[in-house]
């Protein structure tokens, strides 16, 4: 990690968008110590329940073992196989065997739907989360996460696309909350154009943030370059500071 640009983002941030809640990082190792592995049956079965103990700035790092849900275990790379009649679940349910969350209108439909969702395997042992302000020297971000309120939100999405001339520098994909702070993110990490990817839009893990919040993730080389065009952006306008004003 290079600590200049640790702490030139963080003045930045400060100055720009006043005591808004610092951003998370995760990346995938082999290498274990770079942050206490979640143990197995110890955690939350949602993994954006537990992220908030690493939004509080305690580095959390994720294993094969250490994730209940099996959706979460898929999303982040450690499981390649859905678990059963997904596409029951994700609809109308099994009477008397399993709930419905109704997300897709049929189960025909959710089975459409899950064959555009990426195929990924995680390529390390640990997926390991940490606040921005708890980087060390050895960490190697890969995307950095916001859980943003909206001006907050609208500031991020207008420097992601500061420097674009095609208006889908950010997706929305469908998915869970985790994957949209994990599998999407990190699958633009080699494109020619990396893209940011708002999200927490999952009804199961919504209760686990505040109702204003919503997450933008961008890999670490679109990161890069929003932070070095801060000074020149938007964000020195009155037209922001009005906005400024606002953030908490």
């Amino acid at each position: 990690m290079d600590l200049r640009l640790k702490d030139r983002f963080m003045t930045q941030w400060t100055k720009y968008f006043n005591q808004a809640e610092l951003p998370l990082t995760f990346y995938y190792t082999d290498q274990e110590g770079r942050a206490p592995v979640v143990k197995a049956g110890q955690a939350n079965r949602c993994v954006i329940a537990e992220l908030l103990k690493a939004r509080r700035g305690k580095p959390l790092a994720f294993g094969a073992n250490s994730i209940g849900c099996l959706g979460g275990k898929m999303y982040l790379g450690f499981r390649q196989t859905t678990r059963p009649d997904l596409n029951y679940f994700l609809s109308c349910g099994i009477p008397g065997k399993l709930r419905g969350e109704r997300y897709k209108k049929t189960p025909q439909l959710a089975s459409r739907a899950m064959k555009y969702t990426p195929p990924f395997k995680a390529p390390g042992r640990f997926a390991v989360f940490k606040r921005w302000d708890m980087l060390e020297n050895a960490d190697t971000p890969q995307v950095v996460v916001f859980f943003a309120e909206p001006d907050v939100l609208a500031g991020l999405f207008t420097l992601a696309s500061f420097d674009e001339a095609e208006p889908n520098g950010v997706i929305t994909p469908f998915g869970s909350g985790c994957s949209t702070i994990v599998r999407y993110p990190y699958l633009e990490l080699d494109a020619a154009r990396p893209r940011a990817v708002i999200g927490m839009f999952d009804i199961s893990a919504r209760p686990f943030v505040s109702k204003y919040t919503i997450s933008f993730a961008v890999p670490m080389k679109k990161f890069v370059k929003m932070v070095g065009d801060m000074e020149e952006s938007f964000l020195v306008t009155d037209s922001w500071k009005k906005i400024q004003k606002r953030i908490a």
